[in-house]
């Protein structure tokens, strides 16, 4: 992420899909603190972010692409609770990211099969690298 701009845009996708269940469990906003933190974003401007509209930036670099998408399976499976809304959801905004709708399924499969939902960089990576052959 290079501008503040592009951070809070980063920040407020997440916290959009966060709700998108219409709850935001306490998992989900420790998360979304640890991404801010991350970003550098202090707690003040990161609880403002509840309070403002989502008008979410392209992200250029495919990589960054799947970076956000990742995180936004990790944030659908912090509360311990897979909703039929948050899977539609994510589905539906890999597609807008442009992402290989086959891959973002077999991410979605891995994190649900695997014990804390968290698979590794390189398998992540390999999976949306199949798909371009």
């Amino acid at each position: 992420m290079n501008t503040e701009e592009q951070k809070r845009s980063l920040l407020l996708e997440m916290i959009a899909f966060s709700t998108v269940d219409g709850q935001l469990h306490k998992r989900e906003l420790e998360f979304l603190w640890l991404v801010a933190q991350e970003l550098n974003i202090d707690k003040k401007e990161f609880q403002d972010l509840f309070h403002q509209e989502t008008s979410p930036l392209a992200i250029k670099s495919e990589f960054q692409r799947i970076q956000q998408f990742y995180r936004l399976a990790l944030i659908m499976h912090c509360d311990g609770v897979l909703h039929e809304k948050e899977a539609s959801a994510i589905q539906q905004i890999a597609i807008e990211m442009g992402l290989n709708p086959i891959a973002t399924k077999r991410i979605l499969d891995l994190m649900q099969k695997a014990p804390n939902a968290l698979i590794d960089p390189k398998v992540l990576l390999k999976v949306f690298q199949e798909q371009h052959n």
